[in-house]
């Protein structure tokens, strides 16, 4: 409960920080509105050839869109702003007011920045993936529900643990922002199913920036294509990074050197 209040807090310092600049939620609109469009033109453009792309018809991939953007919301929402923030305090030594307050340091660091727009790309992300499944004409059973909420709360936290893991990089590297850039242009890659892509990519996409846990798989178990051996395998996945992580974390805190050192 104290971790959730503190959350709270949070949220609300950076609600009031980001309504002193309005426009931005206008800027936020205008991308999402630019994302969904292509991404939902890229399907007309294939599905103008096709009825079916390696299984999936097209909405089965309406859904997996939805998917996309309810995660990069996500994602864009707490984590992506407050790693990127940590980051620039390790190297500017300012991480030194976080690591002296009384609460977990890893969770401070988690949760310090919020982009209060990115509920836009969850909003459209829904609205899309609801649309998707009337569409299909499709009964969401209890197991596919069950199997789709604990696909996306395991996908968030592989890819929590993976973003964190390459932050805390920074407390050996001066910058490593580009490492971030390149998974959020990997993650571009996850508006598609990874079965589509050749062998060695969607190892990549799955085992190397486990995109595919955020996006593929999730979508799979709403449409029923998950297996019990792929969910215990990314809930397990999931403990793993979290795990290591932490361990990653309190090694580098060990290394870091902040301005009042």
């Amino acid at each position: 409960m104290n971790y959730l209040r503190l959350f709270a807090v949070y949220v609300r310092i950076n609600i009031l920080g980001e309504l002193a600049y309005r426009v931005n939620f206008y800027v936020q609109l205008f991308q999402s509105l630019v994302g969904l469009a292509t991404a939902i033109a890229g399907l007309v453009v294939v599905f103008s050839y096709t009825d079916n792309l390696n299984g999936w018809t097209p909405d089965e991939m309406l859904a997996l869109v939805g998917v996309y953007f309810i995660v990069g919301g996500l994602i864009g929402l707490v984590l992506e702003p407050s790693l990127e923030h940590f980051i620039t305090t390790v190297r500017d030594g300012t991480l030194d007011f976080t690591l002296t307050k009384p609460e977990d340091a890893q969770f401070l660091v988690s949760i310090q920045a919020v982009n209060l727009w990115k509920v836009i790309d969850i909003i459209m992300g829904a609205a899309v993936l609801i649309t998707a499944l009337l569409r299909m004409g499709a009964k969401v059973g209890p197991w596919q529900a069950l199997t789709f909420v604990v696909m996306i709360l395991a996908g968030l936290a592989i890819i929590y643990g993976f973003w964190l893991i390459l932050a805390t990089l920074a407390f050996w590297f001066v910058r490593v922002e580009n490492i971030l850039v390149i998974f959020q242009s990997m993650y571009e890659a996850g508006r598609w199913p990874v079965t589509i892509y050749p062998g060695w990519l969607r190892f990549s996409l799955t085992f190397v920036v486990p995109v595919a846990f955020a996006t593929t798989m999730p979508a799979e178990a709403l449409t029923g294509r998950i297996t019990l051996p792929v969910l215990a395998g990314a809930v397990a996945l999931a403990t793993v990074l979290a795990g290591l992580s932490r361990i990653v974390w309190r090694i580098g805190v060990r290394h870091y050197s902040g301005a009042s050192a």
